[in-house]
């Protein structure tokens, strides 16, 4: 999964990172690149935490509402990818019957995204399921 991060720093060398949809997960590093690297692994223990205890993982808002948000006003804003699927529990093949034009436009949607048909429609329902 992709998160988004924005980082603080005081003295341009140190920096502080939140991850501003899991609230409580936050990090830091001595430089930019351990920042980033410290995060991932923040991010991972958060989310593990978050299963354990049988609460969902927040869904995701676009980095424009965050950037929107005074308390991250001045940040340096970054996406890091963290594999916490497998908390998820193990992927589960199924059939499903979607109209051919659908799967189509679902196919062409995903692929824009940078996702496989299957992240795609797993995240639409998180989605609707959030709703």
């Amino acid at each position: 999964m992709k998160f988004i991060v924005v980082l603080h720093t005081d003295d341009g060398q140190r920096y502080g990172v939140t991850v501003p949809d899991l609230p409580g997960c936050f990090s830091g590093g001595d430089t930019l690149d351990d920042a980033l690297e410290s995060v991932r692994e923040a991010v991972d223990l958060h989310v593990e935490g978050l299963i354990e205890d049988g609460v969902a993982v927040p869904m995701a808002q676009t980095m424009a509402q965050h950037q929107a948000n005074p308390d991250y006003a001045g940040g340096v804003w970054a996406v890091v990818d963290v594999p916490v699927e497998k908390y998820l529990g193990p992927a589960e093949k199924i059939n499903i019957t979607v109209p051919r034009l659908v799967l189509a436009r679902i196919d062409e949607f995903a692929k824009k995204k940078g996702q496989s048909r299957s992240g795609f429609l797993v995240e639409a329902a998180r989605t609707a399921m959030h709703a």
